[in-house]
């Protein structure tokens, strides 16, 4: 995965959260549980990193948002 960028933890509030899962299914439904409660940018896809087990999620909350409707 690429290096986090300085402005998606610039202020209180914004952060990243990275998700390891066994498969697709079980990361997107962390992510939907997350997205539920805060205000997201939802990852679209997984990647899978070379020698780690399981799949890779990023995705970015706010937590001094509501989630959208």
């Amino acid at each position: 995965m690429r290096p986090i960028n300085e402005a998606h933890v610039a202020e209180p509030g914004l952060t990243v959260v990275e998700i390891a899962a066994c498969d697709d299914q079980t990361a997107l439904a962390v992510q939907a549980l997350l997205a539920a409660r805060c205000a997201i940018s939802p990852a679209d896809r997984t990647t899978r990193e070379p020698g780690e087990p399981g799949i890779r999620l990023r995705c970015f909350l706010d937590l001094r948002q509501a989630p959208e409707a």
